[in-house]
């Protein structure tokens, strides 16, 4: 026996260990693949020798061959002899085999529970944590059923070894057997206050790793882990469970006006970055869950802003980028702060990570106001020269643009400057935004009237020089403002200087180059132009002038009659036929300029992205229903031929390349000389200072030119915007002039106390804009037409733009105009890029104008003639719908009255409080969305000479009715009403409320909150208030055809009711007009003095009356599937007309 232990020996000096096998590996570099095939064989071969020590050293060996990637799932087995082993060493070196093999799919894993087991008992503390480590690594369900037992138990092992390796695999088993996390979560609490810091760090990282996933069921730790926080000094424990406190915050806020002290305090003392920028996160988190509910915490905020400057001025590249994502959360809802840092984050826009600029670039956006809005773009405009890459550029430019243009364009105080903004950027090479440019151009031309003459002289100088935005451009996109100068140039003809030229220049033979959308708009604008250009010249003593500008048209137009593109040929055929006809009048000396001129006219405006939804679904008109059912899928593939080899390619899809000799290339060649001989616009090989123009696929031998790319083509006649920024901060500065002046006089007597308060920065408030604005409103079909007047705009929150809005909304016929477009208009509506022409499609829903809301101080004269004024036209309204109906019988159908006179002004907007200060009127109307929401209307107008700011409405919840707040707001919080209001301006305000029952009317308490903003002070005022939701506000105006109607009544599901109004004094279908208006009615159909009426509540009840009248009774009989919601409708119907 000793000889044969000694033999084992004197072989085992032979064998290969770890190190050998390294070594060879490293010496057979050419043959590697062999030697290691070579080497495997060997291990195989001492796998099958008993002794264990051999056994082991193969196993090391496929260790180090498996991290090569070898395979050696085929030594499973083996691995798990070598860890059975009862010497430490080689146990430590199974079972790192094993944690590097080892799978959920080995099937002899189950082989190891009883060992692993075993080594867990272990009364050598390293055998327990070998087996503790390895079981880690390929912890299944079956062995973390089967084991949790175990490793709960050494979690109170007297060795801290044990206790901290226990505690960090738990984590695995409660991801592998969820099922062992309550039994074992006392203990794991426990060792949050371990005596040793390393238990407690292992403790803590479980937890904090199981509260991502669920932070709602670890609110009760939160006691413990705050002394832990103020306790330790491990800054990896800290931030794990300030990380934890952060999730913790939105479920629980009272922790939150906690935490701000310690966490200030740690940012105060703290070195390590890391630690500095969760806690910083950790305060934003906080201070964001609960802005609504905590006291002003402004010095937290400073204080975070200043540490994270710190963070983005410093070198370390990482840092910068959290520093800036941080800034980003503070910028939601504390603006102001952020600010102020703005010249750093301008800084970030030169570093050399492009991350970092556009991180910098989604702050600028948060950061602009009035003040800064022309600064900011034209260090963004001098970033947009410098710019290298298309990527980058793009993403400025479209920055650019999205600044400008938020929040319904709130901070832009001169639109010239906008305007020249866009045209600068028509310059750039290499975007493909051209559409956005497009857009934006549309956009403010059509929607503020004040910059049309400006604009549309802009858009001629780029018709004129649209040689510069084509050629290279034309294919990344550029060219596509062309499309918007030629829609403004004839949408709004009247403004041009010299309209006979723009009509050439858009008639020019190189627009055909264009793509086929830009080519139509171009042809069908020139009709326009034309128009406008007959119009002028025919008034003047020469005639020949108008024939002229015929004859032009008919030679230029046959070019687009040619074209490829279906649209231009349609449009282009059909211009030319009618300018031919024109001049055959012409030559008769008959004056057709007003003709001509009335194809064109009226007014195109936006319509709003949601209004096709507002549009009401006819009854019976199913919109997923096919209209003609798909044909079947064996029809289908039997009439596509089949392709026997390959697949079949039209024969015109791609042309053939035909090669050329040598004599064709050369002609060519000199053709290209002669071509660029000639041409002006070719950069010859003398030195210059232009741009590079970009070669063209298969030209050779063009001399480029290297110039400087920070120099942007220059369009001649166009302006640039840094004249605007001078000629803006002039005007500002002139006027800050007059208001010192102003205040100097009314102050002599308190010059010092004048001084401080003129020392003050300009507030956003004070800024007005160059010019008067008005801003076309984008339109509904349900929604009231309202015209504006904007004086100037101001930040959200802060004074937005609507603060400066003068608002007089409808009060008269507003419903009514809704049922009649809602019954005859349930065809499609475009989107707002689309502009439709309204004035021609729907005559009825525009025969109402809102005019200015007339001041206290306006003539009693003025108001009767505006109330005629509207009587008119609604007489106009229902006189037209009259005759469209057409019928010997004397009856009108869905939704309309037939009238004789004008019906008396009628309003939906009650009083809902008023003090010295400020006025309140509602209305409550049913969203058509939701059956369970009204929306309330309140329009707020400011009756004295003080400035109203930071208004605050709330309402009382009850069990039935509930106002809509903001996630995270509690059941108290009140809404920030998001305006502001100069003295004597009104501005509407929407707030939507959950209701649960229908049935019965109610009231709710509410509070008005504001301040009052003198000259010298500000007050804090208040004002109570009953919002009254009566039964009426739940109905909604809902067609009804008579056949559907008698079904109704049919149907035997209704509840009958009934009520007689005596001494009603008032023509019948004025009755009828005031039961539409007041009470959301519909007419379904009218007999002499009989009339059948129809009204749908947001929950889906129907209520259908029948009104007749005979001298002054008028009795309703009315039924509906719900009696108590009837019969307070009923006596909401009496109390109408009981106050007549």
């Amino acid at each position: 026996m000793a000889l044969k232990i000694v033999k084992g020996s004197i072989d085992r000096m032979f064998d290969k260990n770890l190190q050998d096998l390294v070594r060879g590996i490293r010496n057979h570099k050419e043959d590697e693949a062999k030697y290691i095939s070579t080497c495997i064989d060997e291990i195989k071969q001492e796998l099958k020798q008993d002794n264990i020590a051999v056994k082991a050293n193969a196993v090391c060996k496929l260790a180090y061959l498996q991290m090569l990637g070898y395979d050696v799932s085929w030594a499973a087995f083996n691995i798990v002899e070598v860890m059975s082993s009862s010497k430490f060493t080689y146990k430590r070196i199974g079972y790192l085999a094993a944690s590097q093999c080892f799978h959920e799919s080995t099937d002899v894993i189950m082989l190891t529970t009883n060992q692993i087991r075993k080594d867990l008992s272990s009364p050598n503390m390293y055998d327990t944590g070998v087996a503790l480590t390895g079981l880690s690594c390929f912890v299944t369900p079956d062995l973390a059923r089967d084991l949790a037992n175990d490793i709960m138990t050494l979690m109170s092992h007297t060795k801290p070894y044990i206790r901290k390796k226990a505690v960090l695999i738990m984590y695995k088993v409660f991801l592998k057997y969820p099922e062992s996390l309550r039994p074992a979560f006392p203990r794991l609490k426990e060792k949050l206050e371990d005596p040793d810091p390393g238990v407690q760090s292992a403790a803590v990282n479980v937890i904090c790793e199981l509260a991502r996933r669920n932070p709602k069921n670890y609110l009760s730790l939160a006691p413990l882990f705050f002394k832990l926080m103020t306790s330790s000094t491990n800054n990896w424990v800290l931030i794990k469970i300030i990380k934890l406190f952060g999730a913790l915050t939105p479920l629980e806020p009272r922790l939150g006006k906690k935490l701000i002290e310690p966490l200030t305090n740690l940012i105060h003392s703290t070195s390590a970055m890391s630690l500095l920028y969760e806690c910083v996160n950790t305060v934003i988190a906080v201070l964001i869950s609960l802005s609504s509910g905590m006291p002003n915490h402004s010095a937290s905020i400073q204080l975070c802003v200043q540490k994270l400057r710190i963070l983005i001025e410093d070198s370390d590249q990482n840092l910068k980028y959290l520093g800036l994502l941080a800034m980003s959360k503070i910028l939601k809802t504390h603006p102001k702060s952020v600010q102020s840092h703005k010249d750093l984050i301008l800084q970030c826009l030169d570093d050399k990570d492009e991350s970092i600029r556009l991180r910098a670039l989604d702050l600028l956006y948060g950061m602009v106001s009035k003040k800064n809005l022309m600064e900011i773009v034209k260090k963004l405009m001098l970033h947009v020269d410098k710019a290298e890459g298309t990527t980058y550029r793009d993403e400025l430019l479209t920055k650019i643009i999205d600044i400008c243009s938020q929040s319904n364009y709130q901070y832009i105080t001169n639109f010239e400057w906008y305007i020249s903004i866009l045209v600068e950027l028509t310059r750039l090479e290499g975007t493909r935004h051209g559409h956005l440019i497009a857009s934006q151009m549309l956009d403010v031309a059509i929607r503020v009237r004040a910059i049309r003459g400006f604009a549309v002289a802009q858009m001629a100088t780029l018709l004129d020089n649209a040689h510069l935005l084509t050629g290279n451009m034309q294919r990344m996109g550029i060219c596509e403002v062309l499309y918007a100068a030629a829609w403004i140039c004839g949408e709004f003809s009247e403004h041009l200087e010299n309209p006979v030229q723009t009509l050439e220049a858009m008639l020019r033979p190189k627009v055909a180059t264009l793509p086929g959308h830009i080519q139509a708009v171009y042809v069908q604008n020139a009709a326009k132009l034309f128009a406008t250009v007959l119009k002028s010249q025919e008034g003047n003593a020469e005639s020949t002038a108008a024939q002229e500008t015929s004859q032009l048209m008919i030679d230029r137009l046959p070019l687009f009659v040619q074209s490829a593109n279906l649209e231009v040929q349609e449009r282009a055929s059909c211009i030319l036929q009618l300018v031919k006809y024109i001049q055959k009048l012409q030559q008769k000396d008959v004056e057709i300029a007003e003709e001509v001129s009335a194809l064109f006219a009226g007014e195109l405006n936006p319509v709003a992205p949601k209004a096709q939804k507002k549009v009401p679904v006819p009854e019976g008109l199913d919109l997923d229903a096919w209209i003609n059912e798909p044909p079947s899928e064996s029809e289908s593939e039997d009439e596509q031929p089949k392709a026997i080899f390959a697949k079949e390619e039209p024969k015109h899809s791609r042309p053939r390349h035909t090669e050329v000799d040598e004599k064709e290339l050369a002609r060519r060649r000199e053709a290209r000389k002669q071509e660029q001989a000639n041409n002006p616009f070719y950069i010859k090989s003398s030195p210059s200072s232009q741009k590079v123009y970009q070669e063209t696929t298969g030209v050779e031998h063009i001399p480029v030119v290297q110039i400087d790319l920070t120099v942007p083509l220059k369009v001649p006649g166009l302006p640039m915007s840094d004249q605007y920024v001078k000629l803006e901060e002039e005007r500002r500065q002139k006027e800050r002039a007059e208001k010192k002046k102003k205040e100097k006089k009314k102050r002599k007597e308190k010059r010092s106390r004048g001084k401080k308060h003129d020392s003050g920065p300009e507030s956003e408030e004070d800024i007005t804009p160059a010019h008067m604005v008005d801003i076309v409103t984008e339109e509904m079909p349900e929604v009231r037409l309202s015209h504006i007047n904007v004086l100037g705009q101001g930040r959200r929150g802060d004074g937005d733009m609507a603060k400066y809005i003068s608002l007089n909304v409808l009060q008269t016929m507003e419903r009514i105009i809704f049922e009649l477009f809602s019954s005859c208009c349930c065809q499609s509506i475009y989107s707002p890029h689309n502009l439709i022409n309204f004035r021609t499609l729907y005559p009825l829903f525009f025969s109402v104008v809102l005019e200015k809301k007339s001041s206290k101080h306006k003539k009693k004269k003025q108001k009767k003639e505006k109330e005629d004024k509207e009587k008119k036209k609604k007489k106009k309204h229902h006189h037209h719908h009259h005759h469209s109906e057409g019928g010997a019988e004397e009856s009108v159908q869905n939704g309309t009255v037939e009238e004789d006179e004008p019906l008396p002004p009628m309003s939906n907007y009650r009083l809902l409080a008023e003090n010295p200060y400020i006025k309140m009127v509602y209305d409550i109307q049913g969203n058509l969305q939701d059956g369970s929401q009204v929306v309330v209307s309140v329009i707020f107008e400011n009756k004295c000479d003080s400035f109203l700011k930071s208004m605050e409405f709330n309402v009382l919840d009850s069990l039935n009715s509930k106002l809509q707040r903001p996630e995270g707001s509690g059941p108290h919080d009140g809404l920030t009403v998001p305006f502001q209001l100069p003295p004597g301006v009104s501005n509407e305000a929407r707030f939507v409320f959950t209701v649960q029952s229908i049935v019965m009317s109610q009231k709710l308490k509410g509070t008005l909150t504001f301040i009052v903003k003198n000259e010298d002070s500000s007050t804090h005022e208040k004002l109570d208030f009953k919002l009254h939701f009566t039964c009426t506000s739940y109905l909604i105006t809902t067609p009804c055809y008579s056949d559907a109607f008698a079904k109704l009544l049919e149907s035997g599901d209704l509840k009958s009711s009934s009520i007689r109004l005596e001494g009603v004094d008032m023509p019948f279908h004025h009755v009828l007009a005031r039961i539409c208006f007041h009470h959301h009615f519909s007419v379904v159909e009218r007999i002499d003095s009989c009339a059948s009426m129809y009204s749908r509540s947001i929950q889906g009840h129907h209520v259908c009356l029948l009104v007749k009248t005979s001298g002054q009774t008028v009795s309703i009989d009315a039924k509906c599937d719900e009696p108590t919601l009837l019969g307070n409708v009923l006596d909401e119907i009496k109390q109408t007309f009981s106050q007549c």
